[in-house]
Formats: structure tokens, sequence, C-alpha cells
């Protein structure tokens, strides 16, 4: 495939002239005309500002997940799409099919033609270039197509398992966009290169100067992709008739609706309610009554009970991690359909870190010990009660709670050395306080000490005196 002509990123060109002058008649003109229709077309399509928008979405993505995501299978799916888009761009297809619009005649050109009889339109070689080009666009259509189903296929099998969801529904919306726009690139394609072998065949009976000689044109650009993609060749029912064709089921959906509810509001109108009569409500009452939620059973806590019971036991009874990956992929289906949202998310987590254990396993290491604990986890999530082992934490929230922890104990011992510090500088502030007094004054110790007792002596005396005064005058 390699070797083919159609299969060159660069084909040669024909040395040959690029314009031949031929017969001019209305067959000719509406053939002429039909092609650059569809020519314009696949130029409006490759050129169109929303191609290049999502191609810009893919680069963005490309260039944000190359380094987190270098060994993920999403990550190389969506790595062979933007190869392939490369590839459509080094094609230079929009050049040769705007070369193909300067070589045909306008509109003024062929009416004019019409009149004289002859007119100058691209020759075989030049035809016949533009052939190959087609067709080697259209093969790597399909094959982007297939690449971008493949991709989808791996964002939405991680999706099922609840990672990175964010950035794989970016992912999953662009690809399938990406697909609508090159399914329609290669319809508008296959249609172009039918025109391209109708002209053909009009110049080849006037002017025959064939190019290729190792390689035959196909008929039909279906029959040159295979039977696998010959479907994606055809244009979608989506025209004139296919609407008509809905509007008319929605009438008669509508035409039944109403007479089913005439035929209610009779039946509604035959019920006689009394306040003494039991009314059966199945005969035709569009009442629109909730019932009230209801708690659990005991029938169904005793179904839970045993199955978890029996869950237990069959992961008890595990000597390996597929095992244990099989029993919790038969709990976890079980767990959704009785709503039991908080078990399912743990048993999912559980499921993740069993297969990553089972690529273990597979390599031949001896994590006997990690089954062990597992097996515990396993019937811990059965029925998540009291602290979560530390298999069911994630490493992040781990790493955060130490985190705290260190902070905590750093604060606390920074408190208790500011504590002492203050304390040692009062105690220092005293003492200079003190010395200062001492210095400022001039006197020792025990000289202050006797004049504060010779103070306190000095002052009782002279109370004393007073007294004596007071009682001689006879108070």
């Amino acid at each position: 495939m390699a070797g083919e002509p159609w299969n060159r990123v660069n084909i040669a060109f024909p040395g040959a002239v690029s314009r031949v002058r031929v017969r001019f008649s209305l067959t000719t003109d509406a053939r002429v005309k039909d092609l650059l229709v569809e020519n314009e077309m696949v130029l409006k399509l490759i050129r169109s500002e929303i191609l290049q928008t999502e191609v810009r979405v893919l680069y963005e993505l490309m260039y944000v997940l190359n380094n987190s995501s270098r060994g993920n299978k999403t990550f190389k799916g969506v790595k062979q799409v933007e190869q392939c888009i490369n590839r459509l761009k080094s094609m230079k297809l929009d050049v040769a099919l705007q070369e193909l619009t300067e070589l045909c005649p306008n509109r003024i050109q062929r009416e004019l033609s019409i009149k004289a009889g002859e007119c100058d339109v691209p020759s075989q070689p030049m035809l016949e270039w533009l052939c190959l080009k087609v067709l080697g666009a259209g093969q790597l259509m399909s094959c982007t197509m297939s690449r971008c189903s493949r991709a989808f296929a791996l964002t939405k099998q991680q999706m099922k398992w609840e990672e990175f969801v964010i950035s794989n529904m970016v992912i999953t919306s662009m690809l399938s966009r990406l697909w609508v726009i090159f399914r329609g690139i290669l319809v508008s394609l296959s249609t172009l290169y039918q025109q391209l072998l109708e002209l053909i065949g009009e110049v080849a009976s006037v002017a025959p100067m064939p190019s290729l000689k190792d390689f035959s044109l196909p008929a039909e650009m279906a029959q040159f992709l295979g039977p696998s993609d010959a479907f994606l060749t055809k244009k979608p029912a989506n025209g004139h008739h296919a609407k008509s064709d809905k509007e008319q089921q929605k009438q008669k959906q509508r035409g039944e609706k109403s007479s089913v509810k005439v035929k209610n509001q009779g039946a509604m109108r035959k019920v006689n309610e009394d306040l003494g009569v039991s009314i059966e409500r199945d005969v035709g009452l569009d009442t629109d009554m909730k019932p009230f939620p209801k708690g659990e059973s005991f029938p169904q806590k005793r179904q839970k009970a045993d199955e978890n019971q029996k869950f237990r036991k069959r992961v008890r009874a595990a000597t390996t991690f597929t095992d244990m990956v099989t029993q919790l992929e038969e709990m976890i289906p079980w767990c959704k359909s009785q709503k039991m949202e908080k078990e399912r998310r743990v048993l999912n987590f559980l499921l993740l870190k069993c297969q990553r254990m089972k690529c273990l396993e597979a390599a031949g290491y001896n994590i006997q010990r990690r089954l062990r604990t597992f097996r515990r986890e396993a019937c811990w999530a059965s029925t998540p009660q009291g602290s979560v082992p530390r298999a069911c934490r994630s490493s992040a929230a781990e790493r955060g709670h130490a985190r705290l922890r260190t902070r905590v104990q750093t604060l606390r011992s920074r408190l208790k050395s500011s504590t002492l510090r203050t304390d040692v500088k009062k105690e220092q502030l005293k003492g200079q306080r003190k010395k200062t007094e001492l210095s400022v004054s001039g006197l020792s110790e025990d000289d202050q000490i006797n004049r504060s007792k010779c103070e306190t002596t000095s002052q009782t005396a002279s109370h004393d005196d007073i007294d004596d005064i007071f009682a001689s005058v006879g108070f």
C-alpha cells in the first residue's frame, strides 16, 4: 500500500499541458458546472471555521496532556487522530482543488463557449492527478474516522472507570464532532470523484493523454475503500422526505393520544363516586398521584444482609487478586441495582486497586500480604461502618492529613518556645529595672531597708502625738 501512487503525501505532477481545447456542448457545460459545485463544497468543508476550531482544541489538549498522560491508551488514540490531521494538511488538498477551480471555465466563459462551440478545460493528466489526490484524501478520511471511533471507545471505557472524567468528556465531544466533519468531507469527496471521472471520459474521447500506466482508477470511491467503509460514502437520509415521514409519525401519535384522552374522559364521566363506595382507579381516572416514599421493609433488609454475608464468604475464600476482581465485578452491579451508592463507590475504588495488583501478580510478584489486607477492606466495603481502612483512603488525603499533623506539631513547639522566651525576657526586664532604680538613688539595699524602717517609725510617732493633743482637749 505504501507504494501506491495515491498513498503519497506529494504526488508527482504530470509533465504535460494543464488545459486542452475540446468541443463544448450543453452536456459538457452541465458536467463542468456540477464539478465546480462539488469542488466548492469540499473546499468549504476543509476551510470551515468549525474544523479549524476543533483542530486547535485537539492541539491544545495534546499540549496539556503530553507529560501527564503520555503512556495512556486514550492519549495514544488521540495522538493518531492528530497524525491523520497533520497528514491531511501536508497533502495540500485545498491547493490542488483551488487550482482545479482556476483551470475550469467560469459561468461567463461557459456561456460564450456554448456559442463558440469550443472551450479550454483541464487535460486528462491533470484530471487523473486530481483523482489520485481525491482517492488518497478519501482513504485518509476513512482512516481518521476509524481512529476517532477507536479513541472514543477508549475514552468511554475510561469514563466507566470514573477516571479523568472532565478531560474525557471534552475528548469524547471533540472526537464526535471531528467524526461528523470528516464524514461530510468523505461524502463530498466521493461525489467529486464521480464528477471527475465523467469529465475524464469526455476529455479522453477528444484529446487522449493517459498518464497512469501501473494504476487504474476505480469506478467508485466505495469500491476503492472496501465494503466495511462503503456505507460512509453515502449521504445520510436527512432530506425533505425524512422530515415529512417524521411529521406524519408525530401526527399519528398525537391522534392516538387525543383518542385515548377522549376515551378516558368518557370513562371518567361514567364513574359515579360516592363516599361509601370503593372506587377502582384503574377504570380511567387520569390521576397523577405519586406514592409516598416508603422505607425499606424487613425482607429487603434481610436480603441485603444475606447478600453481603455471601459476598464476605466469597472474598475470604479468594486466593488471588483475579478472584477478587471477579467477585467485585459481580457485587458492583448488584449494589447499583439496590441503589447502594456509597458501597458502589467504595467497591469501584477497590476494583481499580485490585486490577493494578492483578497486573503485579501476573508479573510474578509476591503480594499475598496485600491480598490479606484487601480481603479485610472488601469485607468492610460491603457495609461501610466505622473508621475507613487505609487502602480505602486516597494517597492525597493521607498526605494532606500528615501535613496537617506536622504543621500542628510545629505550631505547638513554636508556641511553647515563644512563651518560654517571653517569661525569660520579663524576668530579665524586672532585674534590670531594680538595678537601675538602685543606681539612680545611689543607696545600697541595706540603706534602703533602714530608710523605710525610719519612715514607718516616724509616721507612727507623729500619729501618737496627735492622739495626745486630742485627748487633752477632751475628744
